[in-house]
């Protein structure tokens, strides 16, 4: 298979789809691999890294989605990338459907086969191919939080640990799956004083067990849920239904009720959301300010560390990529199941039952895509 790796062009994301080494490991089985000029700067891969891993440079996109099999990528397909698909091509890569519905229509009118990182599946219930992002933005979360809680940056001038003789923030941490967990992490190795709110009693159980006292837990109702917003110094959005729109948790009237100058940091974002007031904001203006609260929605938040979050998920990717460009998508779908639960978008058809749900579309079994 010619497989194909492009610059990506979402604002300020530095992250590429294909390491050098994981173009060596597709060239070893025998793939043809192209990499737009210029794609790895961002991770300082150079041209000449991935010449000798065994990768064909080319000039541009378009030379790569017109000769590439499948496409590799880290962010959805902006829409000058989306207008280059074409039927039958693959498509790898993050995609977050349930809230953009343009990006849906143009994959749907593309014909392509579009493989969603973030709805593959493992055996443990889990989702291994979002599952290092989230742990990066569930850390970054924190550092973007206490940078904007600073005065000069629009916040209540908060030192997230505090110092001896004055109380550390206060932070709470919506969600106590991967991305709460990991802020929960850097929260309380800074020294702030951390409440992490699930509606699981298995997750409060395994988070008490491994916090034991330096993090508090409360199950998530909305009595519990409005008043650890309302002392909250900063709020972590952290909340997930896999495929589907983020449920807005945090209303506009609890704004009213925080204190000014707070903190949300709404890593849900990707999927639209978990705060009423949030819209997905870039890393080249960040935040924004409704009612006296700084609200955080970077949409690509882990682009910022680009290196690690490259590495990182290229860990997870590949094996899929190899067995994807190895076997064909059909075979390799109906080898794993879990793969399969990947596919969102195939000939013109919507094969993720929460995507169709939430964009009120017509839903085509994954499986038949593979009969």
């Amino acid at each position: 298979m010619i497989v194909g790796t492009v610059r990506e062009i979402k604002n300020h994301e530095y992250r590429v789809g294909l390491t050098p080494e994981s173009v060596h490991e597709l060239t070893a089985h025998g793939h043809r691999v192209l990499v737009e000029s210029g794609a790895g700067e961002g991770i300082g891969a150079h041209d000449a890294l991935y010449t000798r891993a065994g990768g064909e440079i080319v000039a541009d996109a378009r030379e790569v989605f017109a000769a590439a099999g499948m496409i590799v990528k880290v962010k959805e397909p902006q829409p000058e990338e989306r207008a280059m698909l074409r039927p039958g091509q693959i498509l790898y890569t993050y995609l977050h459907l349930a809230p953009d519905p343009g990006q849906t229509r143009d994959l749907i009118a593309s014909g392509a086969t579009c493989i969603a990182y973030e709805t593959v599946t493992d055996g443990h219930g889990g989702l291994p191919l979002l599952k290092p992002m989230s742990q990066v933005a569930g850390r970054m979360s924190i550092q973007a939080g206490a940078t904007a809680l600073e005065k000069a940056n629009g916040g209540r001038g908060v030192l997230l640990g505090g110092v001896p003789g004055v109380l550390p923030a206060k932070v709470c941490v919506i969600g106590g799956g991967v991305v709460g967990f990991n802020a929960a992490q850097m929260a309380a190795g800074l020294g702030a004083d951390v409440t992490i709110l699930d509606r699981s009693p298995e997750v409060l159980e395994r988070l008490g067990i491994y916090f034991e006292a330096r993090a508090k837990t409360r199950f998530s109702n909305r009595a519990n849920l409005a008043e650890c917003v309302a002392e909250a110094d900063l709020v972590i959005g952290a909340v997930l239904i896999p495929g589907a729109a983020a449920p807005k948790l945090v209303s506009a009237e609890m704004l009213k009720m925080m204190k000014k100058g707070a903190v949300l940091v709404d890593v849900a974002i990707d999927q639209g959301g978990c705060f009423e007031t949030s819209h997905p904001t870039t890393h080249a203006d960040p935040t924004y300010v409704v009612d006296g609260i700084v609200h955080y929605c970077v949409a690509n938040m882990p682009g910022a560390v680009a290196r690690t979050s490259t590495y990182a998920l290229n860990n997870v990717t590949l094996p899929h990529a190899l067995r994807i460009a190895d076997l064909g998508w059909k075979e390799a779908l109906r080898a794993d199941s879990h793969l399969l639960d990947g596919l969102n978008v195939w000939d013109g058809k919507v094969t993720y039952r929460a995507v169709a749900e939430a964009l009120d579309l017509p839903h085509t079994p994954a499986e038949q895509a593979i009969a």
